[in-house]
Formats: structure tokens, sequence, C-alpha cells
């Protein structure tokens, strides 16, 4: 519940389309149960054969609250809807908010599928929130008082009977079907997320499947998840439809109760016969402001998952907006030295420690490159170094500053990274290199020259470069990187795509714009080491040699039995 009441104090920053929305419902309501209730007078009334102009007022009432009933109805429309679609659009910004302080790390946790059923289908499954749960309640019950009250006036027993009904009809039913809906909510919400995400990674991996002869398997997976979601939403609207035909019943039943208990009434000399037409269309129109709460129970529960499942994605947000905020920025003004001191790092959810006592002193201006075996924590020791990621134990600092004190979007503005991956948005080659920052055409050339890459600036890149070699894209990158020129320098299997040719230019490149920068760079290449001032072996996590290509071949170690190995291979 507090996940919804959060989402309520949300919504409540548009509070005059929602007072207005419930003032025009009121009003709506209300002039439906006069119209027919002079409609009721007027019909027995008129059987009583009276002077025409005894029916004069009657007949201005009916068409008085007829007019009121369309305006105020087409009133309440209009601001409800605008009120909603207002919320929404709040609601996805402030989700968006929210969710980016816990990229890159959310994946971690979350299937981008599942990510993206949250952002679009829960979202949206709020916009039900407001027109279905928040509101017709609060209709109802103003509603159902002031027929209440006013039937009071003529008889007690046949206002306490609408009461009954309208406890049953408006309470005791869609609890009964509240309590149906929330299991079968859930099966609905899993297989959306899991056919989203299905769905998700068949469109990222359609290349290799099709290589592997597996796309039309996955395709008939999905075709089943989908036939599942399908036959899960057929007995949804079922149940709902079940449901309105329950209330509508009961409503009937009570229109006959009035008039059972009318006619009692009449009988018996305790009520005009003149009014009982009147109670009785008082009674079918005000339950018809009962018919929506058939459908409360679904709403209820589809807002409540919706609203637990977003609250659930960005419920660390504030705690890590409010810890980034008291965090400094950090602007370097030469090279910085870097040092890990016992720094541990273990992925959400996982029960290995991925990097594990690190401790180790680069100077500034220093070349250090990190080599190893796939799966030693090299990667991982460079996203701690960005502030990705965060240590669970241990201390990692620039200059002598912490860098858990540090700013991620200040560490970032210094560093000039190449990963592994490396995205490229939809555009053309330039709007690609102005990542970097606002350079002249001129500047962006000379870095694709520098890269050995005769690209022109306004040739088209795909989405995620696919247009483009795994060469070219990690080119590119670097090219993004040399414009940038930080006083950091981040490197990660940058040359891993280049021929042995091309990856000595462009490294000799890498190496004289950054000569007065800090570089540390991951590799699994082992040639051309000797250019570097510092190698860092690490393994399983830890780090088991340190120093320079000379003292490391000549200790006959770890980083020795590699290079053996190496040269046996490409001998």
């Amino acid at each position: 519940m507090n996940s919804l009441w959060t989402i309520t104090k949300w919504m409540m920053r548009e509070k005059k389309d929602i007072i207005l929305s419930v003032f025009f419902g009121y009003v709506a309501g209300i002039a439906a149960v006069a119209l027919f209730a002079a409609s009721g007078y007027l019909v027995s009334r008129a059987g009583l054969v009276p002077p025409l102009y005894a029916l004069m007022v009657p007949v201005v009432l009916i068409k008085l609250f007829g007019v009121i009933r369309a305006s105020a109805r087409y009133q309440e429309r209009l601001a409800s809807h605008r009120a909603t679609f207002t919320i929404l659009s709040e609601l996805r910004v402030r989700f968006y908010r929210q969710l980016e302080p816990l990229v890159p790390s959310i994946f971690a946790k979350y299937r981008s599928g599942d990510l993206l059923a949250r952002v679009v289908g829960d979202v949206e499954s709020l916009q039900n929130y407001f027109l279905r749960v928040f509101y017709p309640p609060i209709i109802l019950v103003l509603v159902f008082l002031s027929t209440i009250f006013f039937v009071t006036y003529f008889s007690v027993w046949v206002s306490v009977w609408i009461l009954f009904g309208v406890f049953v009809t408006g309470f005791l039913i869609p609890a009964f079907f509240a309590r149906v809906r929330a299991k079968h909510d859930r099966e609905l919400r899993t297989l959306r997320g899991d056919l989203s995400s299905g769905m998700t990674e068949m469109m990222y991996g359609y290349r290799d499947l099709l290589l592997h002869h597996r796309l039309g398997q996955t395709r008939n997976e999905l075709l089943e998840q989908s036939d599942r979601y399908a036959d899960a939403q057929k007995r949804d609207v079922t149940n709902q439809f079940f449901n309105s035909s329950l209330v509508v019943a009961a409503s009937l039943l009570v229109s006959w109760g009035v008039l059972a208990i009318g006619a009692y009434l009449v009988v018996d000399g305790e009520l005009n016969g003149l009014f009982l037409a009147m109670l009785i269309m008082m009674s079918l129109t005000a339950f018809e402001n009962a018919t929506p709460m058939a459908v409360f129970p679904g709403h209820f529960a589809d807002s409540k998952q919706a609203a637990d499942r977003l609250l659930e994605v960005v419920e660390p947000s504030e705690a890590i907006v409010a810890t980034e905020s008291a965090r400094t920025d950090v602007a370097l003004e030469t090279a910085p030295d870097v040092s890990f001191e016992r720094v541990s790092y273990r992925y959400p959810d996982t029960f290995r420690d991925v990097l594990s006592g690190v401790d180790v002193t680069l100077r500034g201006g220093s070349k250090t490159v990190i080599v190893g075996p796939s799966g030693s924590g090299k990667s991982t020791l460079l996203q701690l170094l960005l502030a990705f990621v965060r240590p669970d134990s241990g201390e990692i600092r620039l200059n002598g500053q912490r860098l858990d004190d540090v700013t991620q979007a200040s560490v970032w503005r210094e560093a000039s990274v190449v990963l592994q991956e490396n995205h490229f948005f939809f555009g053309t080659v330039r709007e690609n290199l102005e990542l970097a920052g606002n350079f002249s055409d001129a500047e962006m050339e000379a870095a694709l020259a520098s890269v050995r890459l005769g690209f022109s600036l306004d040739e088209p890149v795909l989405e995620k470069g696919a247009n483009l070699s795994g060469g070219e894209r990690q080119r590119l990158a670097i090219a993004r990187a040399l414009l940038k020129n930080g006083l950091l320098w981040i490197l990660d299997e940058a040359t891993s795509a280049l021929d042995a040719r091309t990856e000595a230019d462009v490294f000799a490149e890498i190496l004289r714009q950054a000569d007065e920068a800090t570089l540390v760079m991951v590799s699994h290449r082992l040639t051309g080491l000797e250019r570097f001032d510092h190698i860092i072996v690490m393994e399983s996590g830890r780090i088991v040699e340190t120093g320079s290509y000379d003292e490391l071949m000549q200790a006959h170690g770890v980083f020795y039995g590699l290079k053996q190995i190496e040269q046996d291979i490409f001998a």
C-alpha cells in the first residue's frame, strides 16, 4: 500500500484538475439522479391528469437537470483525462530521473526487457489508477450519501435498503473479486515481463540465433509465451465481465427491493404512492455509479503491482542521489596518482569476490598495463576506477582524495575512456565524435586520420554501429578519446580487433597524445609491453605480480610463463 501512497502523493501535484474532476463528477452523478427522480415524479403526477400548469415545474427541472448532467459530464471527462495524461507524463519523467543514477549497475539485477516492460507497461497501467481506482469510490460515496439523505425524508426503510445495496455492490462484491484477481494479476504481469524480455533478447541476438539455426526454435518459444499471455488476458477480461454482470444484477435486485418495500409502505399508508416511481428511478440511476466499482478490484491490484514493480527498481535511487550530492567534484590539473588500498568487490546477488584485497599504487603520468586470464577481475578494476561501481571494502584514491568522496560525473569528465563495448548512436560520424565535446571539423578529421580511419564526417552510422566492423568501432571510440584527451586514460582491450600493424600505429598515437597523462590499460596481448612503466598481473581477483617488463621477465614468474605461452602459439 505504501507504493500506491507514494504514487498518490506524486499525483496530487495535479490537485486542481483532480478537484475539478471530483466536483464535476459529483454534479453529473447527482444531476442524473435528480433527472430520473423528477421523471418518476412526473410520470406519477401525470397519471392523475392534473392541469398542465401543475406539470410545468417538473418538466422544466427535467430539462435543467439534463443540461447540467451533460455539461458536467463533459467537464468531468475533460478534467479527469487531462489530469491522467499529465500524471502519466510526470510519472515517466520522474521514473526516468530516478532510474538514471542506477545505470549501469541496474543491469546486473534486471534484464533489459524486464526494465522496458516496467518503464512502458507498468507506467501505462497506472493510467487506470486515477480513472478507475482513486476517483470512482469518491463519486460513489458522495452521490449515495446525497441520495440516501434525500430518500430518508420519504422513507427510512428504503434508505436503509439502498445503503445495504451500496455496501454489497460497492464494497462486498469488489472485495471478493479483489482476492481472486490478485493471484491472476501476478501471473499476467510475470508473463508480460517474460515475453518482453524474450522479445528483447531475440532482437538483440537475432544474428547469432540465425547463424546457429536456433531462430525457429526461439520464435516458437516466444509464440508459446505469447499464447499463454493472450490466454491469461482472455481469462482476465472474462473475470471482469462476470464481475460487472454480478454488480449490475445486484443493483437491479436492490431496485426490486425498493419497489417491494415502497409498495408495502404505500399499502400501509406510510408512503404517498405519488413518490414510489420516483424512488425506484432514483435507485436505478444511483446504482449506475456503482458499476465502475465492478472493475475496481482488477485495476486496484494492477495499479498496486505496477507501483510496487516501479518503486522496487528506483527505491535505491534516492539514497544514491543523496550520497552522490554529498560528494565533491574532482578537478585534475596534472596527471593523477592512483592507488588501490585493500580493495574488494563482489557483484550483486553473486557468491564470489571478483576482486579481493587489491593493493597497488600508480604514480601520476605513468603508463600501466593490466594482464591476466579472462575473469581475473581486470575490467572490474577499471569499472571501480571509473566509479561505475563502488568497492565493498578498501579505498581507491585519486591524488590522495578518496574516490568514494568524488562524484561520478567529475571522474568521467576528466577521463578519456575506451571500453570493450562502446555504444554508437544512429546518426553520423560527426555526431558520434561530438560526444567528446565541441570540436571543429578539422580537429575531428585529424582524430580520424590519427587512428587510420578514412571516414567522412557526414558518413552515416547505424544504431550501435551496425554498419561498422569491430576494428572500425574500436578506432572510432579511440578517436573520441583522443579528442577528449583527458589526464586519466582508461583503455579496456581498446585495440583487440585491430591487425598488428594498425594496432601498433594507433597505440603509438595514443601514447604520444597521453604522454603527460596517467594511462591504465587492460590487455590480453603481451607484445609491445616494454613501453609501459608498470605491468600488473592478475589472477582470480588478486594481484600476483607487479613490476616493469624487464623485472617480470627476469623473475621467471607468472608473467614470464604467459609470455612463453604466447610466443609458442605465435611462433
